[in-house]
């Protein structure tokens, strides 16, 4: 019996599946849980991740020339997975020419490609009843709901039943603060030979915005950043930089009248290692423009692209990290450029008092700024890297930031976009000469020149 797969439709014999995934499963879900063997997928509320997983398993066993293939959906809670994923599993296997279902035991077993053999099984499973996942093996699991589940299950039982036919799983939620999933999701996202992805609300157009707004009045602040913007961090009260910080400064728009004189600055984050990137953000009084990211060049090659943007922009400032940035400062300096500004992000804060470190400092000030107005680009990358953030005080009752390798460890990467983006807070800058004129006399008022 031939079996073919296309997105949007499972073909079987001219037997078509009603399966027509939403885009973002189309281009890039379903195509990732095909190359990769273990994948978590971090989504929204009303994403459709119950369906998706249930068709990809689906096709799984479609395709699987093995014998007697076995597959597991694993829920928190028996009942729960039969009011949710038997109903899918059974609308888009029923269209089979016999697929045999079995309602007390929850699974489908597909025809078989060989005879005295069985076909390929679906099962729903709740982890309410462990004894029913012992024993046997697994060609490939999809576990739901991670946060919820026995965290034993995966390491005592899954994991060694997927190790005879090399199997394959899958793990999808919604973030329940930092638990097991949120652990499972910071493996994957350093982990190469993993797939993550994290899917907000805001981003991915499946809701309309009207009906977000009516969500949002609906449920708590924790809530609504937990279900629908998959905030790990919602629960914590120690988060600098909230994700409802970031998402309302991506919806501040301003026209270029608007912010006319102010004060133009760049900030410039330098790659240390191999897999950390050199950024160039720019900042214009409350509106930042999107940054330019570069991978794999060098010191010298980077200088000659920040020149080309102090000559465009001709910017009241140039702030450059220090630490790895000390050779274009050097090139810079060389050739007359000479509002080339050194940041040390370990070094004192100008407000010695309330900041353990000028990082920190630049932070908690972007943080205000945010707070009063100021407008991002729409960059995911941008909005994790700000939001993950926690902040303690030290003996002295200053705040100080978690440390860069820990913001590391939790990203996969080096924060680099929002590095640059908090270096354009370093220090107070007055607009250019020519400019604050300009401004002054065009609103016949009085303005105090330094603003961040």
């Amino acid at each position: 019996m031939a079996h073919c797969f296309l997105y949007g439709m499972i073909k079987m014999n001219k037997i078509v599946i009603p399966y027509t995934p939403r885009p973002i499963w189309k281009t890039e879900i379903h195509p990732a849980l095909d190359k990769n063997r273990f994948a978590v997928l971090v989504c929204h509320r009303r994403f459709g991740k119950s369906v998706g997983v249930i068709n990809h398993m689906i096709k799984k066993a479609v395709t699987n020339k093995l014998r007697s293939p076995r597959y597991a959906y694993l829920a928190p809670f028996r009942n729960q997975a039969k009011s949710i994923a038997w109903e899918y599993l059974k609308f888009y296997t029923s269209v089979i020419p016999g697929i045999k279902t079995n309602e007390s035991e929850l699974y489908v077993e597909f025809p078989s490609l060989y005879p005295n053999s069985a076909g390929a099984r679906i099962t729903i499973i709740g982890s309410d009843h462990p004894d029913s996942l012992r024993g046997g093996y697994l060609d490939g699991v999809v576990l739901d709901e991670f946060a919820q589940i026995k965290q034993e299950l995966w390491g005592e039982v899954i994991r060694p039943q997927l190790s005879d036919r090399n199997g394959w799983a899958v793990f999808v939620g919604t973030p329940k603060g930092q638990n097991q999933f949120y652990e499972m999701y910071q493996r994957a996202v350093n982990d190469g030979s993993w797939f993550s992805c994290l899917y907000r609300a805001s981003e991915t157009g499946i809701l309309e915005d009207a009906e977000l707004e009516e969500m949002r009045k609906d449920m708590t602040d924790i809530e609504y950043r937990q279900e629908m913007l998959c905030d790990f961090t919602a629960s914590a009260s120690n988060v600098l930089i909230t994700i409802d910080m970031v998402e309302a400064a991506i919806k501040q728009h301003y026209t270029e009248a608007q912010v006319r004189g102010m004060a133009d600055v760049l900030g410039v984050d330098v790659a240390r290692f191999g897999d950390d990137r050199s950024v160039i953000f720019r900042r214009k009084g409350l509106v930042t423009y999107k940054p330019k990211v570069y991978k794999g060049i060098d010191n010298m090659e980077f200088a000659s692209i920040i020149i080309q943007e102090i000559n465009e922009i001709k910017p009241s400032a140039v702030f450059i990290d220090a630490g790895q940035g000390q050779g274009v400062i050097d090139r810079l300096r060389q050739l007359g450029y000479h509002n080339i500004i050194e940041v040390p992000f370990g070094s004192s804060a100008s407000d010695k008092t309330r900041f353990v470190n000028k990082r920190t400092e630049m932070y908690y000030l972007a943080r205000d700024w945010l707070m009063n107005g100021g407008s991002i680009p729409d960059i995911p990358e941008l909005k994790n890297e700000l939001s993950v953030c926690e902040y303690t005080f030290d003996q002295n009752g200053r705040i100080k930031l978690e440390a860069k390798d820990t913001i590391k460890e939790k990203l996969g990467k080096s924060p680099d976009i929002s590095d640059a983006f908090v270096l354009t807070f370093a220090f107070p800058v007055s607009p250019t000469l020519g400019e604050f004129n300009k401004r002054a006399t065009m609103c016949k008022t009085e303005y105090d020149p330094f603003e961040f």
